[in-house]
């Protein structure tokens, strides 16, 4: 069998985009096919503009979506989607919105590594550290040190977002995305076939399944 191209367009200020993953890891292992896919994740940053310190996350909210209330709602919507899929937020510790570039850079170095497991486990654990624990992942030192915890060097890491290494990957990959007509993340590409949003894991098996069939024609 070929080996099964995926892509994930995702920001990790987009809860949604966890919830995804989650679903995605979940038909991968329900449809057998782990061991058969290359997957790559591709940044889109849903707010360019942040400032790089972040912004306190009731204000951003409350201004984004009309009032605390409403964006506390639509917390509880996402919580409880989670739960299903097996991500746990916890709103009560996220205090900021923070500029998301950095972490895309990460996964940048982390993929130049070709260590897929590996860089799978710090893509889940940069969403877990925002949205359940609530630390900020627009921090060097935070990256830095989850970097750490998931076997990358720390000093490389931190040399690397020191630089400027990778921020043309994440310009060309908006541009691309801008390109393809992709305007909302998480869009997942299996071998050509476009599945937006956070499917369950049913429709996401199915679109493998049939990548997989394709592939051995």
């Amino acid at each position: 069998m070929q080996t099964v191209d995926i892509e994930v367009n995702y920001d990790f200020i987009c809860p949604w985009c966890w919830i995804g993953q989650r679903n995605l890891a979940a038909a991968l292992a329900d449809s057998g096919l782990a061991h058969a896919v290359s997957i790559r994740y591709v940044p889109f940053e849903l707010n360019p503009s942040m400032p790089v310190a972040g912004m306190d996350r009731r204000a951003y909210r409350s201004r984004k979506f009309g009032s605390w209330a409403h964006s506390q709602a639509m917390d509880a919507q996402v919580a409880a989607a989670g739960l299903t899929a097996g991500a746990h937020f916890d709103y009560s510790r996220v205090l900021l919105t923070p500029n998301t570039r950095l972490a895309h850079r990460l996964m940048q170095f982390a993929q130049d590594r070709d260590q897929p497991n590996t860089t799978a486990a710090l893509y889940e654990a940069i969403y877990r550290a925002y949205f359940f624990e609530g630390r900020d992942i627009g921090s060097l030192d935070t990256l830095a040190a989850i970097a750490a915890a998931h076997t990358f060097d720390e000093q490389a890491v931190r040399a690397y977002l020191l630089s400027n290494a990778g921020e043309e990957k994440i310009d060309a990959a908006r541009a691309r995305a801008d390109k393809l007509g992709i305007q909302a993340v998480p869009t997942t590409v299996i071998e050509g076939e476009t599945v937006s949003g956070a499917q369950p894991a049913v429709v996401f098996a199915h679109a493998l399944r049939s990548a997989a069939l394709r592939s051995a024609a």
